[in-house]
């Protein structure tokens, strides 16, 4: 018998607006995603992988190699055939379906990262609605690289925060952040020196607004690691993060921990 359930909240976005006009395309991680799921399941939990649609998220294609698998290629291949193959990476759910049903049954929530959470997730009501439900009860909540933007959804006003940092208005995003759930809380997130890497060799063309900076402005206490794209993981009573792909292992560890704690004081 499994442990318990954790859902795997996953996006629908396949490309992200760009300063000047324009958009690039985007998704989630491939190790980001498969990486902790696989690390959950190994662990005695089952996995519930649900989007706003319902649809299976789309892969960024940046992200489907062997350097996010410590240049190991069968790493990659079993990563792959998990995705392309594991029950629970196809049985995909709406959220709507997913609150409907009831959130109690699940133990933790887990959001993998890519740049696809700042465009969808982050300013979707339903998952406030969920992300709400695990803060009250004190329970398990990782979100990894991108991923930890997602927790904007909690506030009451998402969508208008968002709107405000893609305009260029800091003072009214942080009127917009007001009652925000996680204000306070340690967190980290993919930083600003991370981000400009990719911006420079890989997007060539600046997002509307960095994670930190966004999560910042909303009363978080943001946390960046020294050296980029090494490993980094914070815990704030129920809320765990990781920097970037390389946090993968170790917030898959983290959560883990976090669950079967939870699991042995119920």
């Amino acid at each position: 018998m499994a442990k318990g359930k954790v859902l795997v909240i996953g996006s629908n976005a396949t490309r992200i607006e760009l300063q000047g006009g324009g958009w690039a395309p985007t998704g989630q991680y491939l190790n980001e995603t498969v990486v902790p799921a696989m690390a959950l399941i190994e662990a005695g939990y089952d996995v519930v992988l649900a989007t706003p649609d319902g649809t299976k998220p789309h892969i960024d294609e940046l992200s489907d190699s062997a350097g996010h698998f410590g240049g190991d290629e069968t790493a990659l291949a079993q990563a792959r055939a998990f995705w392309a193959e594991n029950p629970a990476m196809n049985a995909v759910r709406t959220l709507h379906e997913v609150i409907a049903d009831g959130l109690d049954g699940y133990a933790g929530l887990f959001f993998p990262g890519g740049h696809a959470p700042a465009v969808d997730l982050m300013q979707d009501a339903e998952v406030g609605t969920i992300l709400r439900h695990f803060h009250e009860r004190a329970k398990p909540t990782a979100l990894l690289c991108h991923g930890p933007i997602a927790v904007a959804a909690a506030m009451p006003h998402a969508r208008e925060f968002r709107a405000a940092l893609v305009a260029g208005d800091a003072g009214k995003a942080a009127e917009w952040a007001k009652g925000w759930q996680y204000a306070g809380y340690r967190m980290t997130v993919f930083s600003a020196s991370e981000e400009k890497i990719v911006e420079d060799n890989v997007l060539h063309a600046r997002l509307y607004f960095y994670m930190p900076d966004a999560l910042h402005i909303a009363g978080g206490e943001v946390v960046t690691g020294t050296i980029d794209f090494e490993p980094h993981v914070i815990v704030d009573r129920e809320l765990i993060t990781g920097q970037n792909p390389r946090s993968d292992h170790p917030i898959a560890k983290a959560l883990v921990e976090a669950l079967d704690r939870a699991r042995a004081t119920a």
